[in-house]
């Protein structure tokens, strides 16, 4: 595979990451935020069906076309980096595994009409961490544009 096609599968990947965290970011954690803890429930179940396993695999695999960008590259710019654009991929990745979805696992194990009395409300939390990932997939993003800038 060509430096050229890889850089732009590099974009493309980080691109749909940095963009679908964003929109969750700007519309969904808002308007899930607003509603009655059951309504959330139902339509955080909803949205959350179908994203497993369609972004890690985006998240994952643009994180290796980066190492593989990085250990092809003709400067050492170029090889910096795509390895920091990896290392934040894993990260928005390490963040959705160990924080996001230990929390999205509890809101699928509930029934939205029979929420239990000592119910602690994840919305939160799970705001905190989508943040974080957004950051650090935008960075990667913006890491990523750099490094095919660059070259």
């Amino acid at each position: 595979m060509s430096a050229d096609v890889l850089a732009v599968a590099v974009l493309l990947g980080s691109g749909v990451t940095a963009g679908v965290l964003f929109a969750v970011a700007l519309s969904v954690v808002p308007a899930l935020a607003e509603m009655p803890a059951d309504r959330y429930v139902y339509t955080h179940q909803m949205l959350g069906r179908n994203w497993d396993p369609t972004m890690p695999v985006i998240v994952l695999g643009s994180a290796v076309l980066d190492l593989v960008l990085a250990a092809t590259a003709d400067s050492t710019p170029r090889t910096v980096l795509g390895l920091t654009g990896a290392v934040l991929l894993l990260l928005v990745s390490a963040v959705s595994h160990l924080c996001n979805v230990p929390l999205n696992r509890s809101v699928k194990s509930l029934t939205p009409s029979r929420l239990p009395a000592d119910w602690t409300d994840p919305r939160p939390a799970w705001r905190r961490w989508h943040l974080l990932r957004t950051v650090l997939a935008l960075a990667a993003l913006a890491v990523n544009a750099t490094g095919v800038a660059v070259g």
